[in-house]
């Protein structure tokens, strides 16, 4: 007589095992941003809305909602995605050109899409997690040319090249450098070798950022305020000097928070 096949009830949903560290980070550093928001937004938020907490109260209710679809979220098996990367890398495309075409124009630049005047969601981010999901699953499938040169690295590379592309169309420089480093370490850890991203970054990797950055003023006025905050110390080089000062303090976070 054969075994009877066990049935998954819904109790066994949660029974599943949690990864408490990682579970454990990402609640301390949600509640740092928290705080954050907090010690930053008060003074306008009291300004502006009569309520020191108009910013912090919004973020809290996301942030709650965040944590309930982790919970969720974290219950489906990974190989469940790798059946739709695919998928994600065409909805990413579609995302990076819907910004392009009905994006709202703030500031020179076309990042958020707005469905009402008070609910608006920037498609970058989504494409941030949609990359994850793409390159797991492509890298997984082409495991085996991964230590290729052409094959493994400049065919992946390629795959992302239109994300990138449409993405400095908005412009949109930081989330760019962000999707490519994250990428690039899921290539690395999956088997890429190291020395291709090496010799390939020093010689167009870098010299394209160099560009980059000098084509837009913006962008090279961050890099000079950087270097030198105390040019513009009461404009651009504000937030880089009270950074300095509360490191030079050692008190990054109480000295900020004590004031309220």
């Amino acid at each position: 007589m054969g075994k009877k096949k066990k049935v998954k009830n819904f109790s066994s949903f949660f029974n599943n095992p949690i990864d408490f560290t990682l579970l454990l980070t990402i609640l301390l550093l949600l509640s740092i941003g928290l705080v954050m928001v907090l010690s930053a937004s008060s003074p306008s938020a009291l300004a502006q809305y009569g309520d020191s907490y108009s910013f912090f109260s919004k973020q809290l209710i996301f942030a709650i909602l965040g944590i309930v679809a982790m919970l969720f979220i974290s219950k489906v098996d990974y190989r469940f995605y790798q059946k739709f990367y695919k998928h994600a890398w065409v909805l990413s495309l579609a995302l990076v050109i819907l910004v392009l075409v009905a994006g709202k124009t703030i500031n020179g630049a076309k990042r958020w899409i707005y469905v009402t005047d008070t609910l608006s969601f920037q498609p970058s981010e989504i494409v941030k997690l949609l990359m994850i999901v793409f390159y797991a699953g492509i890298l997984t499938k082409n495991r085996d040319n991964l230590g290729k040169y052409g094959k493994g690295f400049i065919w992946h590379m390629m795959l992302l090249a239109p994300i990138i592309a449409f993405l400095l169309l908005e412009p949109h420089f930081s989330s760019s450098i962000v999707i490519i480093g994250i990428c690039s370490v899921m290539m690395i850890v999956a088997g890429c070798k190291f020395w291709h991203f090496l010799v390939t970054g020093s010689v167009v990797g870098i010299p394209a950022i160099i560009a980059l950055v000098i084509m837009e003023p913006y962008r090279l006025q961050r890099v000079i305020t950087f270097l030198d905050p105390w040019k513009d110390k009461t404009g651009a080089g504000w937030q880089v000097i009270q950074s300095l000062y509360a490191i030079g303090s050692r008190r990054i976070v109480w000295s900020r928070i004590r004031r309220k």
